[in-house]
């Protein structure tokens, strides 16, 4: 798994008199296979998981993963780290599912054989094969966030970070990410609302205005951020 440390990272949004501390000197070593990310609305957690992949810049302190820094080696650290936002429409560019999934690997030097073969195998695998050439945009909300996942997944990331993946989801579609989520073999950084996700992770971090407040396994995280929640 993926080595991942954050050393005293703070970081900051807006200008002047607007500006709005989101992360306050946040120390944490990462290693679990999987890491559940809970809070409530602006507590800091989606800018904290962007910082795994460089998304996100610290305004002081370092974050690396297996060594490389993500601000000085940028690059390769998204190599290593996939990340699905919320909304799947953010991140599917091309026009058709085979082409999406396609797009990633075309920018890793594979030759034309090795892109198909890869792409086929993608589209087999996340239920996705009859739907090849269909608009992309035109998917159902469970299939789009499939291609984001599939799109990302192709590319053999180390780390995949997932932006709270459920949220625009009904129930069916919901299940059927988390049942995807717990077969993958890669390391999984999951933000979420929908607390019956993080049901047999490894580790849980509950933010509150920007700080980790409590980090232990699902079942004690979930109690602490159930009564934060009703304070």
């Amino acid at each position: 798994m993926p080595d991942i440390h954050v050393s005293a990272v703070s970081h900051s949004f807006g200008d002047g008199a607007a500006r709005r501390t989101v992360l306050r000197e946040v120390d944490l070593h990462l290693t679990e296979p999987r890491i559940g990310v809970v809070g409530a609305n602006g507590s800091g957690k989606s800018t904290f998981v962007r910082l795994l992949n460089g998304l996100v810049r610290p305004d002081s302190g370092t974050v690396t993963v297996d060594g490389l820094d993500t601000v000085r080696d940028g690059r390769e650290v998204r190599r290593r780290v996939g990340f699905c936002f919320t909304d799947p429409d953010a991140q599917i560019v091309m026009p058709t599912v085979g082409e999406d999934i396609a797009f990633g690997l075309r920018r890793r030097g594979l030759s034309r054989a090795e892109i198909a073969e890869r792409t086929e195998g993608a589209l087999t695998a996340y239920g996705l094969a009859d739907h090849a050439d269909h608009p992309a945009h035109l998917l159902s909300g469970g299939q789009k966030q499939l291609l984001a996942l599939a799109s990302v997944l192709v590319t053999e990331p180390d780390l995949l970070v997932l932006d709270e993946p459920t949220t625009l989801l009904d129930l069916r579609n919901a299940d059927m990410v988390r049942r995807l989520v717990d077969r993958l073999p890669q390391q999984v950084v999951l933000v979420t609302h929908h607390l019956d996700l993080l049901r047999g992770f490894d580790r849980v971090l509950v933010f509150d205005h920007g700080r980790v407040v409590h980090d232990g396994g699902a079942d004690d995280a979930v109690g602490a951020y159930r009564e934060l929640a009703t304070r």
